[in-house]
Parts: C-alpha cells; sequence; structure tokens
C-alpha cells in the first residue's frame, strides 16, 4: 500500500505544480540603474516620475493587469522606500486589485545583472515570468507571444527567453537617435541569431560584424526598424543564466550577447516575437520621454491616455480645444490652452496666457502673459507674469520670477526659485540637492541628436545628459558623475579621489588583472576573477576601471621596457597589443554605449589620463591609448570629445599631458562636421 499512496500523493502534486507553473509572474525593474532623467532622479525614481501628469509606473502595471499577470514582483534599488509607499498606497493594493500578489523587493544591486542574480536567490519565481523596466508604455496584448512561448518550451526546453519587439520606421520619434539595435532573425523559427547596436556617426559601426554560421541558415532578417520595449518572457533558466554568468550586468548587450555567443556550447535559444500594429516602447530617455508624451495625448497609445484616469481621483476629460483637462481648472477669459495640452486640476492660468502643446500639473498657478510652449511642468509650480518657457522640464514646488525666459533644454528640479527677469539657458540642469550629500541614487543603457536638427528639449545632448551642466543654489562645483551603484553614494565629487575607494580591492584586483595579462590569459577568465573580487567587496564599476586601467598601463611599459625576458616594443605597439587583446576586458566594465552621457567611458579615460602621468613619454601613451580604445570602438567618438571638453582633463598636470593629444580631437571635430554636412546634402537631395 505504500508505494501506491506515494504514487498517489506524486500524481496528486504535480497537477498543483503545472497549476501552479500557470500563474504568470512579472518582474517589474523600477530601478533603471541609469543616470539620464538628472537631476530629477537625485530626488525621485524615474518610474514615479510624472509623464501626462501619471507616474510612469501607472502605465507599466496597467499594461501588466492586462496581459493576466497574477504575481508582480517590484524590484527596487535607489530611493526604494519612495517606491514602496507609492504602491503600497495606490489601487494596486486594494481588494479589488487584478493582482493576486504585489511584492516589493529591495536590494543592493548595482546593475541590472546583480539585481538577476539577487531574484534568483530568493526563490520567488516558479514559472514563466515577464521581465519588464518601470517605464514600459504599452497597449499591446502579450497573450499571443506567451502562447507561442510556451508551446516552443514544451518542445525545446532550451527556448529561454522570447523578446516581444515593436515594428515602428527607422526614423521614428520614440528610437534612439544614437545607438540603434540591430536583430538578426530567423523568420521561420522567430529565433534571434545577432544582436548588435550600430552607431549613427563613425563608418565603421555602420557594418554588421556578422559569424559566418549565422549565414548558414536558410533565410534570414535584419531588422533595424524594431524598437526594443524590453518586454522579455522569460523560463526560470534565465534566471540561472544570470547567477552562472557573473559578468552579464545588461539586458541586451551582455546578457542576449552572451547567451547567443555561447549557442554553439550550451544550446540555449533566444526568441522574438514582433507587434505590427500596437503600441509599445520604454521611456528610456528624455528624448523618449517627449516622444512618448505626445503620443500619450496623440492618443496612439490608447486607452492608455490622461481622459482614461488611470489615477483614482483623477477626472480628465478631452475637450473640444484638443486638449486634456481636469475639473477645478481656472482658466482666464483670454487664456488659451492648445494643442493636445493637459492642464491638472486645481491650476489657475491669468489673462493672455497661451499653453500650447505642454503639460501642467495640478495645483500650479499660471500669471498673466505667460507663454508655455512644448515645455512640461509638473505639480506645484508657479509661473509669473510675463515669463516664457519654451520645451524646458520643470518639476514639483518651482517658482518662476516674473518677466523670465526658460529656454529649450533646460531642466529644473525640484523646488528650485528663479529669481525675475532671469533668463535660463538652454544647457542648464539647475537643483538645490547637493549632489556630494547624497546617498541612494543610481546609476548604465540612449540618445544623440545634433541641436541643429531640432529645437526639442531632448535634442540638446547637453542639457539633456551632461551632468557638468548640473548646478544648483548653493554650489558651483558640481563635477562630471560617474556611473556608480545604487548601494553607495551615487555622486562622488571626483572619481579619482583615491580615499573615496575600496584600497583592498584596488590592489588585490590589479594584481590580479596584471597577471592575467602577463600570463596571456584569455579575457573571459581574467573577467571571472575579477568579478568574483567585486562582489565580495562591494566594488563600484568605477572601481573596477580603475584597476583595469592600471594593470593596462604597468603591462604596457613592462612592454616597452622589455620585461619577463622578451626584447622591448614601441609605444604604439605595445598599447595597441594589450587593449586589442583585452578589448572585451574593457567592453564589460562600461555600460553607457547607448546615451548620450557617456560617464562610464569619459570616467575611464579620465583614469587613463590620470595613469601617464609622470610616465616616461606620458603624453604619447595619452595620444596611443586614446586613439586606440577610438579605433577598437571601445569608446566612442562621443566618449572621446565629452571626456576632452571635461574641465578636469584640463585641470594642474592633467594638462601637461594633453598635447600631443590634441591633433586627434581635432581630426575627430572636423570629421564630424564633413559627416554631418554629408548628411545634410543628403537631406536636401531626398526632399
Amino acid at each position: 500500500m505504500a508505494p501506491k499512496n506515494a504514487k498517489a500523493a506524486k500524481a496528486k502534486q504535480k497537477p498543483q505544480e503545472e497549476q501552479r507553473e500557470e500563474f504568470l509572474q512579472a518582474v517589474v525593474l523600477a530601478d533603471s540603474f541609469e543616470t539620464r532623467f538628472t537631476p530629477f532622479t537625485l530626488e525621485r525614481p524615474r518610474c514615479l516620475l510624472p509623464l501626462a501628469n501619471t507616474p510612469l509606473i501607472e502605465y507599466t502595471l496597467e499594461f501588466l493587469a492586462n496581459a493576466g499577470v497574477q504575481d508582480v514582483f517590484v524590484y527596487c534599488g535607489s530611493h526604494a522606500g519612495q517606491v514602496e509607499d507609492y504602491v503600497n498606497a495606490s489601487k494596486w493594493k486594494l481588494p479589488s486589485s487584478p493582482f493576486r500578489t504585489l511584492t516589493i523587493l529591495k536590494s543592493t544591486a548595482s546593475s541590472i545583472g546583480d539585481a538577476m542574480r539577487d531574484l534568483d536567490n530568493r526563490d520567488h519565481i516558479v514559472g514563466d515570468f515577464l521581465v519588464v523596466s518601470g517605464d514600459v508604455i504599452s497597449n499591446m496584448s502579450v497573450e499571443p507571444a506567451l502562447v507561442k512561448h510556451r508551446a516552443r518550451r514544451e518542445k525545446d526546453k532550451n527556448a529561454i527567453m522570447t523578446m516581444v519587439l515593436t515594428e515602428a520606421g527607422i526614423g521614428h520619434r520614440t528610437k534612439s537617435k544614437g545607438s540603434r539595435p540591430v536583430f538578426v532573425i530567423d523568420p521561420i523559427a522567430e529565433r534571434c541569431l545577432h544582436y548588435e547596436e550600430m552607431g549613427r556617426r563613425r563608418s565603421g559601426s555602420r557594418y554588421l560584424n556578422l559569424d559566418p554560421e549565422v549565414l548558414s541558415h536558410g533565410e534570414v532578417e535584419i531588422r533595424e526598424d524594431l524598437i526594443d520595449c524590453h518586454v522579455d518572457i522569460c523560463t526560470p533558466d534565465v534566471l540561472a543564466q544570470w547567477s552562472e554568468n557573473f559578468d552579464f550586468q545588461s539586458l541586451r548587450k551582455s546578457f542576449l550577447r552572451g547567451i547567443l555567443k555561447d549557442y554553439e556550447t550550451y544550446g540555449k535559444t533566444i526568441h522574438t516575437y514582433v507587434v505590427a500594429d500596437q503600441y509599445a516602447t520604454r521611456v528610456k530617455s528624455l528624448r523618449a520621454y517627449d516622444a512618448v508624451s505626445k503620443d500619450v495625448t496623440g492618443r496612439w497609445t490608447y486607452p492608455l491616455c490622461p481622459d482614461s484616469n488611470l489615477v483614482p481621483g483623477q477626472n480628465y476629460h478631452f475637450g473640444k480645444s484638443k486638449a486634456y483637462q481636469e475639473n477645478g481648472v481656472i482658466l482666464a477669459r483670454a487664456a488659451a490652452v492648445k494643442n493636445r495640452s493637459v492642464v491638472g486640476s486645481g491650476t489657475s492660468i491669468g489673462d493672455g496666457s497661451v499653453i500650447a502643446g505642454s503639460m501642467l500639473g495640478r495645483r500650479c498657478k499660471i500669471g498673466k502673459n505667460v507663454t508655455i510652449d512644448g515645455a512640461y511642468i509638473w505639480d506645484d509650480v508657479t509661473v509669473e507674469d510675463g515669463s516664457t518657457i519654451r520645451q524646458a522640464i520643470v518639476a514639483n514646488g518651482t517658482s518662476i520670477g516674473k518677466n523670465c525666459r526658460v529656454e529649450s533644454g533646460a531642466l529644473i528640479s525640484f523646488g528650485v526659485r528663479i529669481p525675475e527677469s532671469t533668463t535660463v539657458s538652454g544647457t542648464s540642469k539647475i537643483t538645490r540637492t547637493k549632489e556630494e550629500s547624497l546617498s541612494t541614487t543610481s546609476a548604465d543603457d540612449s540618445d544623440s541628436s545634433s541641436v541643429a536638427s531640432s529645437h526639442l528639449i531632448y535634442c540638446n545632448p547637453s542639457a539633456s545628459y551632461s551632468n557638468s551642466s548640473v548646478s544648483t543654489f548653493t554650489s558651483s562645483d558640481a563635477e562630471f558623475e560617474p556611473r556608480v551603484s545604487s548601494r553607495r553614494s551615487s555622486v562622488r565629487s571626483d572619481p579619482s579621489d583615491d580615499g573615496a575607494e575600496n584600497r583592498d580591492f584596488h590592489v588585490e584586483a590589479t594584481a590580479s588583472i596584471l597577471d592575467g595579462l602577463q600570463k596571456d590569459d584569455a579575457s573571459d577568465t581574467i573577467i571571472l576573477e575579477l568579478n568574483g573580487y567585486r562582489m565580495s567587496t562591494n566594488a563600484s564599476q568605477h572601481e573596477v576601471r580603475k584597476a583595469i586601467v592600471a594593470a593596462f598601463m604597468k603591462r604596457i611599459t613592462g612592454l616597452i621596457e622589455g620585461d619577463l625576458g622578451a626584447s622591448g616594443v614601441s609605444a604604439h605597439e605595445a598599447v595597441k597589443k594589450v587593449f586589442t587583446n583585452y578589448k572585451a576586458l574593457v567592453e564589460r566594465s562600461m555600460f553607457d554605449k547607448e546615451a548620450d552621457q557617456k560617464a562610464d567611458q569619459v570616467d575611464f579615460l579620465m583614469l587613463i589620463q590620470k595613469e601617464v602621468l609622470g610616465r616616461p613619454n606620458g603624453d604619447q601613451l595619452l595620444l596611443f591609448a586614446a586613439k586606440e580604445v577610438w579605433d577598437l570602438d571601445i569608446v566612442e567618438e562621443d566618449g572621446i570629445l565629452q571626456w576632452w571638453e571635461d574641465q578636469r582633463s584640463m585641470e594642474g598636470d592633467m594638462r601637461k599631458v594633453r598635447g600631443l593629444t590634441e591633433q586627434f580631437i581635432v581630426y575627430l571635430k572636423e570629421a564630424e562636421e564633413d559627416e554631418e554636412s554629408s548628411d545634410e546634402d543628403e537631406d536636401d537631395d531626398d526632399e
């Protein structure tokens, strides 16, 4: 009888497990591990920033509810307390919520990779699950993709993930103008065979580097017209892959490419599902913020529009003037609101004022003869008489005095007061927050475009991304911010400050890397050991880059001087050999290829510049290193130019080694001007 009972118990357990597996779960990455929305994210997480007067996370949770998700895990890093307070007070925690459970997970992760490994250790995932960013806006149905994913998984357990992508024209306004994703797909199996990110300027980055094996498939599609909305359907094996590969840090550039690269070894496959007639994208940059805001008010995202009133207490209606207004808006007789603007309750607009294509939050006070055009004004903002704001973002509680002018591209953070008759330039980022006092801001993943090509806010690179332009009313010494961890101070006044470093990590990591370089170990071997040190000491990516630079320069010096019994080589040969052989080691310490703000690349070059100080022919080493990392596409043209223009690279002794490199910088700038001129000529020809 015992075996029979055991068999019955096992049979009973199996249906329960299968039933449990049918519960669709989702992981919301509320921390983007990026700094593209600075200075606003110094005080508030990106997922709580308003888009069309509704927090971004509301759109994401609405999408998951429509997808039939029952268990949601909101993964928080920076500002976790704010996210937790918001979610706990939201409709999603009420008994009427469509979710069976909604759990807040707090973590000290410094990247998406660390977050996924931490999630694996928690054992919350029991079956198929969605991974989405906390800034996804979509009205698509995920059910068809889910059905295909499950059918594929039943036939092949190695089909571990399906990426949901949306079809759009190459020039679609929500797409990146910087690095753009290119997917090589087997259209029959809907399998992703190759993934690459292509740049926009350098001719060398306009070509795909395809493994000949990819072309052995009967038919392949090379798709540059897809929007990657970061909606992934995953099996639990995805988490296992993250845990087994500590060098995986980002969803696409490391995880996706790593799985595709190792297909011959492990046989894991990643598939795609392309949506052609529904809306899905991420608000991953200021450019996307502007574009998606227009899509929401233009009703491309229906039913996710202001008059759907996603948040309890909202009462927007779409009027004859094609503007969205809540009840309680006070509009003077001679005031005008037009062109799909959004105005929240309690806001008053004075005589002669014109609001065009703009978002005004609740309880704003707009004076007389004010012009607000294409701008984003959040809650409780005061704009006094005669002021003009064009294509800028003004955060909660800000006060703008009389006759002020806020130019296109300006970013004004929470609670700032602008004195009357002040002009705020389009390159300004203004905040009351002292950067050096912060301790909980996250910092990786995209857009760049020519200021000359558009006047939109997201098209001003220096305003939209450059942290060197962040200013405060209490301090004018804001420094460039390297990418850093959300578990430690997010803004370091000087990334080269040795007092802030983990010295034990630096000594051990530098010695380990140098040993690997001298033994000609593979990059993957060095990376594996380096990640072990990093994880055990909580070291930041800046500290990783510092150790890499120190080891590289020691190895280059050794090659020049002829150590280990070898004859010496020229400085150029030594630099070329080290960087060429260990390109992958450097690339895995930088996560800003898609961003206009090349914080990681600038940090890396700054460390090289500091390292060559005092070395024989340091100016030559700097020139050769800068040119080599550019030739190898380790550092982009924008990264080189941002480093060169960074004030810290010109100060004190740092200036002494810049001389020879100037000719290289001049070449880059002239090449850029020639290419932009050529592009303009092509555009004229097209017209």
